[in-house]
């Protein structure tokens, strides 16, 4: 299931909703939550802007969800997250996976939050101390995405 959202979302209630929709089957649920950072180098950071273009958004992380339940075998995931203007504390992204066996649902978990930190079409705008700036991606990133490519 996958949610993009403008609005704030409560990450205990969803994993619960979540866990309550996977039935008691499971072995085990791997799950990651990000929050806006309340700084960036030395810079206070007091808002984090995320653009997109939404119908590109949705195909590209439907695409992500269908390659984690084809590579390991999970039986149910979700990503929730955030677009719009949000402060320091804030829950940018939800993401959670089942399956019957921990090792599948924490490395398809992984996978996602490497994918959609590399790969999704968010563009992070940043309301800093030293002024506004455009978020490039950094290198570490990239190489954890990169170690899914390789296995």
């Amino acid at each position: 299931m996958i949610r993009i959202t403008e609005t704030g979302f409560d990450p205990s209630a969803e994993l619960a909703a979540f866990i309550q929709r996977c039935g008691p089957d499971l072995g085990g649920i791997a799950t990651f939550i990000g929050l806006v950072r309340g700084s960036h180098g030395e810079a206070s950071v007091h808002a984090l802007t995320l653009e997109h273009y939404p119908g590109m958004t949705q195909t590209k992380l439907e695409a992500f969800e269908e390659t984690a339940q084809t590579r390991w075998p999970v039986s149910h995931s979700l990503i929730i997250h955030r677009v719009g203007r949000m402060l320091p504390g804030d829950a940018i992204v939800l993401v959670a996976t089942a399956s019957a066996h921990r090792q599948a649902a924490l490395d398809a978990c992984a996978f996602l939050i490497d994918i959609l930190k590399t790969e999704a079409p968010f563009w992070k705008y940043e309301e800093r101390d030293d002024g506004a700036h455009w978020i490039e991606a950094r290198e570490s990133d990239g190489a954890a995405a990169r170690r899914w490519v390789a296995e």
